[in-house]
């Protein structure tokens, strides 16, 4: 039950855990979404949606019948100038890197210059997994189908690991994919840049499209802001820190053209146009993966779709290739997966397990809503009152609204403005809400670090191993701090 006497503490139009009802969109809504009048309301919608959801700036392109029909920019580059984001506008592209390579490997075997299934290290020898005798058995397909038991990233200054048989499951892996890279740069003899611009870009007529930073970008770049709408430092790759990866950088028309090469099958045999669009392996209920590019089976039938997600951008594509239909979109903010679902309700409608799959925190999750009523109470009565609003709330809504990430999250977000004292009472309080988690442990024992409080920080590492004993993260930092201790 509320407490009356304390209701003050939270503003009042700040929390509305009752959600906005839900409405099921009918299934032919894809059909329509090339009409002048749905475009129309996406006009408004698409700005609506990213009030609510804190983003700073988005372009989209939509496609239809092998053409961009569509294309528009929305909110700002950024914050500190107030440019607008326009169709042309430069974003990272983030992991929408990957199948963009991968249409590149594709034409390489078309051409034999390599082979799917014979293994990479007969091409290349990787010395930084040669250890592990189940190096041998990585293949390109496994890389493309994310199988290769890599991890996503290995741990920095960390050893690279394989982390299960190669090719018997699905662990999503950027680290393949920069294996990958090293491999076909091997056999080719050719940077990044220079294949991806021969094979790719200049073949699509994507103009304004790199792997590595180019001084074009910068009259109509979309700069990076954090959750709390806050411009970040970009990070502009040089000629060899280009990555298969994650460092494409594109805007929503030059995307837009990558994707219906993808849906006729341009620049490769038909075969392995084919095969790059068919399942090759199991995700989750709904949601599989091909060459390069993950699948959904929906009312609308077979999609490929792909997410981005890096420090500032994000983004997101879905095309129906039997329907002529597709649509990709880029936001420079750390909050643009919040709007995910309402952007896809708005466009295509339907069912996405592949949305289900990722499971981003939404705009409207009662779990933002309480984060953002504790955050705002701290904002405007102090750090004391924002921690008994937590408890009131605790008391008096449902558990949906409440876990271990809502006041993780906070903690981080006073962490990131040198309010470290504040951070380690919310960080504390976590870890009373939450003992027998292991991520609370790290995050107070982080905390501590920046504090100078080396002993405390040692401590809460410790416990976080001990709950979780693959935290690499507490292995390091454990690493790092006995080091300087001298023991």
């Amino acid at each position: 039950m509320t407490l009356p006497n304390r209701r003050s503490l939270i503003p009042a139009l700040l929390f509305g855990l009752a959600g906005i009802e839900s409405c099921t969109e009918p299934p032919d809504r894809l059909a329509t979404l090339t009409q002048p009048e749905r475009l129309a309301e996406l006009e408004v919608a698409i700005p609506a949606l990213m009030d609510s959801g804190e983003v700073t700036g988005l372009a989209m392109a939509v496609v239809n019948d092998s053409a961009i029909v569509w294309s528009r920019g929305f909110g700002v580059r950024s914050v500190d100038t107030g440019e607008p984001v326009d169709e042309s506008s430069v974003f990272e592209a983030a992991s929408l890197s990957k199948p963009v390579f991968a249409y590149a490997v594709l034409q390489l075997v078309d051409q034999r210059v390599i082979d799917l299934d014979t293994p990479i290290a007969e091409y290349y020898d990787h010395e930084d997994i040669a250890y592990d005798e189940r190096h041998r058995l990585i293949t390109p397909r496994m890389v493309l189908t994310h199988s290769t038991g890599l991890p996503n990233w290995r741990p920095r200054g960390g050893r690279l690991t394989i982390d299960f048989e190669p090719g018997s499951e699905f662990s999503y892996s950027g680290e393949g994919f920069g294996y990958l890279q090293r491999a076909i740069m091997h056999i080719t003899d050719e940077p990044l840049q220079e294949l991806m611009d021969r094979l790719v870009f200049e073949p699509l007529g994507m103009t304004s499209s790199s792997y590595i930073w180019d001084d074009r970008f910068e009259a109509n770049l979309a700069l990076p802001h954090n959750s709390d709408g806050e411009l970040t430092r970009k990070g502009r790759p040089g000629p060899d820190r280009g990555h298969a990866a994650a460092t494409l950088h594109t805007s929503a028309s030059d995307f837009a053209r990558f994707m219906i090469a993808l849906m006729n099958g341009t620049g490769l045999r038909d075969s392995v146009a084919v095969a790059m669009l068919t399942p090759q392996i199991e995700v989750d209920s709904g949601v599989t993966w091909g060459l390069g590019i993950g699948l959904q089976e929906n009312e609308s039938g077979r999609g490929f779709w792909h997410w981005g997600d890096n420090a500032g951008y994000k983004a997101y594509t879905l095309t129906y290739p039997d329907r002529g239909v597709g649509m990709i979109w880029f936001t420079n903010s750390d909050n643009g997966h919040a709007i995910l679902e309402g952007l896809l309700a708005e466009t295509v409608g339907g069912e996405h397990r592949a949305v289900v799959w990722l499971d981003y925190e939404q705009y409207d999750a009662p779990t933002r809503r309480t984060r953002e009523a504790v955050w705002r109470t701290i904002e405007e009565q102090g750090l004391e009152a924002g921690i008994a609003a937590y408890h009131e709330l605790k008391a008096s809504h449902p558990p949906d609204a409440f876990n271990e990430y809502v006041l993780n999250t906070l903690g981080y977000r006073l962490l990131r403005s040198d309010r470290v004292d504040q951070a380690i009472e919310i960080f504390k309080l976590n870890v009373e809400e939450y003992p027998d988690a292991s991520n609370p442990y790290d995050s107070l024992g982080e905390a501590y670090m920046v504090a100078g409080e080396v002993e405390l920080a040692i401590e809460n590492y410790e416990k976080s191993l001990e709950l979780n004993p693959e935290n690499t993260n507490a292995v390091r930092m454990l690493e790092r701090m006995r080091a300087q201790q001298g023991g």
